[in-house]
C-alpha cells in the first residue's frame, strides 16, 4: 500500500533555498552521500564484530552508477539499511531538520566564502542537483523493502519495494541543463577521487578500462575501485617502512620528486589528530605552493585550504592532517577562536621543531646536506613563531662561504675572538652574492674574518631577526663600507696623502660623479682593502 505524506518543517519549501544557497559548491551532494553510505556500511560491521548479524555480510563494496538513458546518477551501499518506520524517521524527520538547521546557520555568513568543507546537510544534498530523489532500502531486520521518493516538494511518497538484497540505494534523477555535468563519468570519477580516495570502505564506480588487445584476448575488466581502504596515516609508524611512506606521498603527488622526510602524528588525548606531513625541497627562491596539506574527518576530504588550522608556515609542507575534533560548520573566525584548533596547530608545530631537532642530532651531516632544502622553512617558523624560534635556535644552521656550517650559538663562538669590534659587539659578516661581492668576500678573508652566505629573499628578514634576538651582536654586508668600518678597532692609521692631495683627489671624485648625492671621504684604508669602495648603508641594502 502507498504512503503519501508531507515533511513537516518551518522553511516553506526549503527545496528552492537549499538549490540557490548551495550553488556554487553543489558538487559536495556525492560527498554527503557516499559519507551516509560508508556510515551504513560501518554499522554494519561493527554490529557484526559485536556477533549480532546471523548471517554473513559479505561484500560490502559502495557502488555509484550513471544511467544517462533514464538520467539516473544511483550511489547503492549494502550497509543496515532501513525499515518503513526507519525512513519516516530518519528520512523525514531527522534528515530533513538536520538540513533545515544547517541551512539556517549559514544563511546569514558575511564572507560569502566556500563552504564545501562543511558537512551537515547529508542526505537532502541530493537536492541540489536532482529533481526527484528516489530510496529503495532493505533492512538487515527481517521486514519489507521500502521505496521512498520525493520531487522536491514537501511531499513524499512511500510504499513497499522488491528490493531483496540488504542495504540502501539512492537514485537521483537528474534533468537539469545546468547539472546534467552529473551524469558524466569523467566528472563523478573526478569528484569521487577528490573526496573519497581514502575513505575506509570500498567503493567502486564501473570497470576499468580494457583495451582492444584485451578484450580479444578475453580479458575481463577489473572493477573500478576508487579508494585506497587503509592509507598510511591510518596505521602505526612502527607497520610502515621508509618505501611505504615514500609511496604513499606519490600517491598523493603522482607528479613530486621524493620528499626529504616525513612527520608521522598520532594522538587520541586531549584531540584526536592523525596525518603524515612530509618536507619537500624548497626552493631558495621561496617558491611556496600553498594548499599541499590535505584536511580530512574521518578519512573523508574537507579542504586543502588548512590557513586557519596550522599556522601560515607550515603551509610549505605537504601531506595529510586527519581530526574530527576540527569544527567544520563554523565561520572561518570561529576557527581562529577555537580551543581544540589552537591545541592542534600548537602540537603540530612543536612535532616539526621536535623532528627537526631529533634528525640533527641523530645524523648531522646528513642534517647539513638537507639544510639547503630545508633552511628557507626553518627560517620562516622563526620569524613568524617566537616559540617555534626558541625550539629551532638549537639547530638552524649559518652557512658561510666556504660551505661550512654552524649553528648559532656555534658560531657566535667562532668568530669572538677575531670580529670582536672595540665596543664590544659582535659583528657578523655576510654576502647576498657571494660571485657579485667578491672582491669585498676576498678582503674579509684577508683581513682573517670569516663571511656568511646570506642569499636568499628570506634572509633580509631572518637577519632582522637574529639581530632582535642575540645581545650585542650585528649583521654587516661585506660590501657596505670598508673592512675598519664594518670591524672597527682601536688601531689608528694615517694618511701616507698630504692634505693638498687629499683635497685635490676628493674634488676629482666630486667632477666624476656628477653633482650625484652621495658623500665623498677619505681615509686611510687597510692594505687589503680596494683603493676605492661605493657604500650604502647596510639597513638600506636590506629593505
Amino acid at each position: 500500500m502507498m504512503e503519501q505524506g508531507t515533511i513537516n518543517v518551518q522553511t516553506e519549501n526549503i527545496f528552492p533555498i537549499i538549490k540557490k544557497f548551495l550553488y556554487s559548491d553543489h558538487e559536495i551532494f556525492l560527498r554527503e552521500l557516499i559519507s551516509n553510505a560508508v556510515d551504513a556500511t560501518q554499522k554494519l560491521n561493527g554490529m557484526a564484530a559485536l556477533g549480532e548479524l546471523k548471517k554473513e555480510i559479505g561484500d560490502t563494496t559502495i557502488e555509484v552508477s550513471i544511467d544517462k538513458d533514464k538520467g539516473t546518477l544511483t550511489v547503492s551501499d549494502k550497509g543496515i539499511g532501513m525499515t518503513a518506520d526507519e525512513v519516516k524517521k530518519y528520512i523525514n524527520q531527522i534528515a530533513f531538520s538536520s538540513a533545515e538547521e544547517f541551512l539556517d546557520k549559514f544563511k546569514d555568513v558575511e564572507d560569502g566564502k566556500s563552504i564545501i568543507g562543511h558537512f551537515g546537510l547529508g542526505f537532502y544534498s541530493a537536492f541540489m542537483v536532482a529533481d526527484k530523489v528516489e530510496i529503495f532500502t532493505k533492512s538487515f531486520k527481517k521486514s519489507s523493502a521500502v521505496r521512498w521518493e520525493c520531487d522536491g516538494s514537501p511531499n513524499f511518497t512511500m510504499e513497499k519495494a522488491d528490493k531483496k538484497s540488504r542495504g540502501t540505494d539512492i537514485v537521483l534523477h537528474i534533468g537539469d541543463a545546468e547539472n546534467l555535468e552529473f551524469l558524466e563519468e569523467a566528472r563523478i570519477q573526478n569528484l569521487l577521487t577528490k573526496y573519497c580516495k581514502f575513505l575506509p570502505v570500498p567503493i567502486r564506480f564501473g570497470d576499468q578500462f580494457l583495451s582492444d588487445e584485451d578484450k580479444e584476448a578475453g580479458k575481463e575488466a577489473e572493477p573500478n575501485i576508487i579508494n585506497n581502504t587503509a592509507p598510511a596515516w591510518t596505521k602505526k609508524p612502527s607497520e610502515l617502512s621508509d618505501e611505504d611512506y615514500k609511496t604513499f606521498y606519490k600517491e598523493l603527488y603522482p607528479f613530486a620528486p621524493d620528499p626529504l622526510f616525513w612527520i608521522h602524528l598520532n594522538v587520541d588525548y586531549p584531540f584526536n589528530l592523525t596525518g603524515i606531513l612530509y618536507f619537500p625541497e624548497l626552493k631558495q627562491t621561496y617558491e611556496v605552493q600553498k594548499d599541499k596539506i590535505q584536511l580530512y574527518s574521518n578519512q573523508v576530504f574537507v579542504t586543502d585550504n588548512v590557513e586557519e588550522i596550522v599556522p601560515e608556515y607550515l603551509a610549505l609542507l605537504h601531506g595529510v592532517i586527519d581530526s574530527p575534533d576540527i569544527p567544520l560548520n563554523v565561520s572561518r573566525s570561529y576557527l581562529q577562536s577555537d580551543s581544540n584548533v589552537k591545541k592542534i596547530n600548537s602540537h603540530i608545530s612543536k612535532k616539526v621543531s621536535d623532528k627537526l631537532k631529533e634528525l640533527f642530532k641523530k645524523d648531522r651531516p646528513a642534517f647539513e646536506e638537507k639544510w639547503e632544502s630545508i633552511s628557507v622553512f626553518v627560517k620562516y617558523g622563526m620569524l613568524s613563531d617566537d616559540k617555534f624560534y626558541d625550539r629551532s635556535s638549537d639547530f638552524c644552521l649559518l652557512s658561510n662561504i666556504d660551505d661550512e656550517h654552524f649553528t648559532i650559538e656555534e658560531y657566535s663562538e667562532k668568530i669572538k675572538a677575531n670580529q670582536t669590534d672595540k665596543n664590544e659587539q659582535l659583528i657578523a659578516l655576510y654576502t647576498s652574492d657571494k660571485e657579485g661581492q667578491h672582491a669585498y668576500t676576498k678582503s674579509a678573508k684577508d683581513n682573517g674574518y670569516d663571511v656568511l652566505r646570506m642569499d636568499a629573499i628570506i634572509d633580509n628578514h631572518f637577519v632582522n631577526l637574529l639581530e632582535s634576538k642575540l645581545e650585542k651582536t650585528s649583521f654587516k654586508r661585506v660590501d657596505a663600507d670598508t673592512m675598519d668600518n664594518l670591524i672597527a678597532k682601536d688601531e689608528v692609521r694615517e694618511s701616507v696623502l698630504s692634505e693638498d692631495q687629499q683635497e685635490k683627489l676628493k674634488t676629482l671624485f666630486e667632477e666624476g660623479v656628477g653633482g650625484q648625492q652621495v658623500t665623498i671621504e677619505l681615509k686611510p684604508l687597510s692594505p687589503t682593502d680596494a683603493p676605492v669602495t661605493i657604500t650604502r648603508n647596510d639597513f638600506m641594502r636590506r629593505m
